[in-house]
């Protein structure tokens, strides 16, 4: 299932755009400013943000570039929804690094067939770009890993550190990166979390592939 977040400061927008693609058949996430919605992103990882322009505490071009800069989500399109039609605004927005722009009034028909659009370019980008490293096949969209003994669902978690790692094989990273980028900076989790979850990888995908740095972190060969 696509996942979708909208970040909007305006809370009928938001609920009537939730009702709408829920119905749809999207999981649909809400924050209601840009630094909620930089958490919410990090943690849900969707496909898709719907992004407003003008938002108390950080604005929707400073998300988007925010979203832009992060390593975790980079593979997320944006798309920008604001009352500002302004071919200078659009423009800015673009700059930012958004995908698409549409202005409001919202006209629901319109934003369905943008989003169904935006979704088949994600599908096919996902099967023609899998990752494909000794022998790992990733499947972001359905958290599905493939190898040469077939394939298995992982957790979220320990998906998007198998995605971390083997997104540059053979590079260092530290336990502190690990923790921000899969956990976030503002989850305490316990000190032996990453030990678990790298076990529980080698048992399902073979130890071969990532590697102790002990005391430092791990990487993937």
């Amino acid at each position: 299932m696509f996942r979708i977040l909208i970040i909007d400061d305006e809370t009928d927008i938001l609920e009537f755009v939730k009702y709408n693609l829920s119905r749809d058949g999207y999981e649909v996430y809400t924050a209601c400013n840009g630094s909620e919605g930089l958490r919410t992103a990090v943690e849900v990882r969707p496909h898709l943000i719907l992004l407003d322009m003008m938002m108390p505490v950080m604005n929707g071009v400073e998300t988007c570039r925010a979203i832009r800069s992060s390593d975790e989500l980079k593979h997320t399109m944006v798309v920008f929804l604001s009352a500002l039609s302004q071919e200078e605004a659009q423009l800015t927005g673009y700059e930012a690094g958004a995908d698409d722009y549409i202005a409001k009034p919202i006209r629901m028909n319109l934003l369905r067939s943008r989003i169904g659009a935006i979704m088949k370019r994600i599908e096919a980008d996902s099967h023609a770009a899998a990752d494909a490293t000794a022998g790992i096949t990733l499947d972001r969209e359905h958290f599905v890993v493939r190898t040469a003994d077939g394939e298995l669902t992982l957790p979220r978690k320990e998906f998007a550190l198998l995605e971390l790692l083997i997104s540059s094989p053979g590079r260092l990273f530290t336990r502190e990166k690990i923790y921000s980028t899969v956990w976030g900076k503002d989850v305490v989790v316990g000190d032996r979390t990453i030990d678990v979850h790298i076990r529980k990888l080698r048992q399902k995908i073979g130890g071969e592939h990532i590697v102790t740095v002990k005391g430092v972190g791990y990487k993937f060969e």
